[in-house]
């Protein structure tokens, strides 16, 4: 039985006064696995919920095979369920698979073969072997313990209750759930966010060994690099979203490429939209029809007006209808995607230390026997989860209460951007929040539209409408319009577009003051330049 394809033709989804999906279509055949990518906003996680079924288009039609998984924000359970109680249910159907082989097999023995009931049982039987191979049901136990070790959560008794786990925990559960289900279509929204590098690596062998259809939405460029077969990009373009062939790193070069003919398309036509609006317009003016003849050519004027303006009437009417059918197929004026453009990320500061740390404890979280960071440092902090990045920063802020010796520079200023954006008033739109946060003066000096991380549609939306992405980078606004001598970012490309994400590690790399960045994305620390602290639950030394 081959496995069924998930289908999408002409998807429309309006969300307010915004049509997020226009007109998308999606075929995603058994053995792809497609990435979905896109700045924030951009219909991704609109579009696996339509996929998924959990919401329903304004126009345009779905198919998706009856045992698709769709990893969910949350686990669909009650605080008080076990661990034990989510796999049993992961683990349901290829349990009822070895039932039903069984009792298929029992109903065989009994019934002869020249007995008509016997044909339908064979075939019953066929059909549900081939299911268990598919979702290899005879290994289902073992799969089991295999990815709750692979995704770092072997140690947990079965017996924890959802309610005790971490948020990242509960995310972990619920991804090791659909992998055990092997559904034929499974689409995963960001699903790297709170994995560490063997966890991240897991998963991806995981999916590429999937026989059935993943469709990801993912700003995680390393994991979009290593998994997928093809990638859908939902930002504006010419023709609609594209699907480019390859992995991310293929897609990179296509991507550019390809706007570059955009705006070389687009000022071409400009170009001769022009021309032709002179040629139908000016010329025929230029030369008159009712102009009478000079007086050496009064001999020969019929003639000689009637051919000119023969010529020009038909330069005029071709003109005319060319100019017709461009406007009507001219392709629209690229839009300015969002690029990063702060100055400085962080100011100068006079030569030495900004902070230096000696025996420094956070019972249970943090132990650094020594850290200095310099005027001009770029530090890399790596590390599994819960090795103490995040607390490290928080310490380094001046937020986080720590024993041991703590020297700070006098007068140094601090900015530091967190996992978690919180405004205190969401009501507020993003020009005023930025404006109130920063005073009128840097605010005008510094304009947020100016820094290349939100949409000029988006300035004036309420900051609770803005998406989680968008936040996060109203709140890096709001460090950069006013640089500190020391930037502490805490997974700063979390919920940024792969193009955002490019841009700010080349903005870290350069420029005065000290950065120090936390981060699990193995596309950056890859490519990182400075020094690497790496942590591990225990200290540093």
């Amino acid at each position: 039985m081959p496995q069924p394809a998930l289908l999408a033709h002409d998807l429309v989804r309006t969300l307010g006064d915004r049509k997020v999906l226009d007109g998308v279509s999606l075929t995603a055949s058994p053995g792809h696995r497609i990435g979905l990518i896109g700045e924030n906003g951009a219909g991704k996680s609109t579009l696996l919920r339509v996929l998924a079924g959990v919401d329903e288009p304004d126009a345009g039609s779905v198919s998706r095979p009856a045992d698709l998984g769709f990893l969910h924000q949350e686990l669909p359970y009650e605080a008080a369920s076990t661990l034990a109680t989510v796999l049993d249910e992961a683990l349901r159907e290829a349990r009822e698979d070895l039932a039903q082989l069984d009792r298929l097999a029992q109903q065989l023995a009994l019934v002869p073969e020249s007995e008509p009931a016997h044909a339908g049982l064979l075939d019953a039987y066929g059909a549900r072997l081939e299911q268990a191979q598919h979702r290899e049901s005879w290994d289902a136990d073992r799969r089991a313990t295999l990815v709750l070790d692979g995704l770092g959560l072997g140690a947990l008794g079965h017996d924890r209750t959802l309610g005790s786990l971490s948020g990242g925990q509960r995310g972990r559960l619920a991804l090791a759930a659909l992998l055990l289900r092997r559904p034929s279509a499974l689409l995963l929204d960001e699903p790297t966010n709170h994995l560490d590098d063997s966890a991240a690596g897991f998963l991806e062998e995981q999916l590429r060994g999937l026989p059935g259809t993943v469709v990801v939405a993912s700003h995680d460029r390393a994991f979009l690099d290593a998994v997928c077969t093809d990638l859908i990009d939902l930002d504006p373009a010419v023709d609609g979203p594209v699907r480019y062939g390859g992995n991310y790193s293929a897609y990179l070069t296509e991507k550019n490429a390809e706007r570059a003919r955009w705006e070389r398309r687009y000022a071409e036509e400009q170009q001769e939209l022009e021309a032709l609006r002179q040629t139908a317009g000016v010329t025929a003016h230029r030369v008159a029809p009712d102009r009478g003849p000079r007086d050496n050519e009064k001999m020969g004027y019929g003639h000689r007006a009637g051919r000119v303006q023969n010529q020009i009437s038909r330069r005029v009417r071709d003109a005319t209808r060319r100019l017709t059918e461009l406007e009507r197929t001219r392709v629209a004026e690229p839009p300015r995607p969002l690029r990063f453009a702060a100055p400085d990320l962080a100011a100068g500061a006079p030569e030495g230390a900004l902070v230096s740390l000696r025996g420094v404890r956070v019972p249970g979280r943090l132990s650094v026997d020594g850290l200095e960071v310099a005027e001009a440092d770029r530090l890399l902090v790596t590390g599994g989860n819960g090795a103490g990045k995040s607390t490290l920063l928080a310490v380094l802020a001046g937020q986080l209460a720590a024993g041991g010796e703590i020297r700070v520079r006098r007068g140094l200023t601090v900015g530091l951007l967190t996992q978690d954006t919180a405004f205190d008033r969401t009501d507020r739109t993003a020009r005023e929040t930025y404006e109130v946060s920063l005073g009128a003066r840097r605010a005008e000096k510094v304009p947020l539209g100016s820094l290349g991380l939100l949409h000029d549609a988006d300035l004036d939306k309420p900051v609770g409408h803005l998406s989680v992405g968008q936040r996060r980078r109203l709140a890096l606004a709001l460090l950069v319009a006013r640089p500190p001598q020391l930037l502490l970012l805490d997974e700063p490309t979390n919920h940024l577009s792969p193009r955002l994400c490019d841009e700010l590690e080349a903005a870290l790399g350069t420029g005065p003051g000290a950065i120090v960045v936390a981060s699990h994305d193995r596309w950056l620390r890859r490519r990182w330049q400075g020094r690497e602290l790496p942590l591990e639950a225990g200290s540093v030394r």
